[in-house]
């Protein structure tokens, strides 16, 4: 093979990376499979979720922490029965076990926004279309209300 030449494999990884995953969107999956293999070595029941929550929202950035604290408290007193715990990174709540919502900082993906979202295990299905995720650039405290009506659907 002569040296200006490369081989297939060698450009095929190049482009692969160029066109694959960010940086950030690697960093998240890496904290995924760390949760998981945390969570199989304590044990689901014995993780200390609230403490990796509380700590992943004291690292965000000012906007986003002070977002993500008033989140953390309003999911608490209205859906008493969701766990906090992290996902991808990311302050999660959970009901045996599976993420009913969860909020994304603006900061970690380099977004306008933060995000507060539902997953499928949410009780919010409304006849065929449905929002499962929304946009959050500050909560006043009409945002604050319907997010607790919506926490309090999801979990009944």
């Amino acid at each position: 093979m002569k040296d200006t030449q490369k081989s297939a494999k060698s450009s095929t990884a190049t482009d692969k990376t160029s066109e694959g995953w960010t940086d950030d969107e690697r960093a998240a999956m890496q904290e995924r499979a760390r949760e998981m293999k945390a969570a199989s070595r304590k044990g689901a029941a014995e993780a200390d979720g609230e403490a990796d929550v509380l700590a992943k929202i004291a690292e965000m950035p000012a906007p986003d922490r002070a977002m993500a604290e008033r989140l953390h408290a309003l999911i608490k007193a209205s859906a008493p029965v969701l766990s906090p715990r992290t996902w991808y990174g990311m302050p999660a709540y959970a009901k045996d076990g599976k993420v009913v919502c969860h909020f994304q900082s603006a900061v970690k993906f380099k977004s306008r926004y933060a995000t507060f979202g539902f997953s499928d295990e949410a009780n919010l299905d409304e006849g065929t279309m449905w929002p499962v995720a929304f946009a959050l650039r500050e909560l006043t405290a009409a945002d604050e209300a319907r997010i607790g009506a919506l926490v309090k659907k999801a979990v009944g």
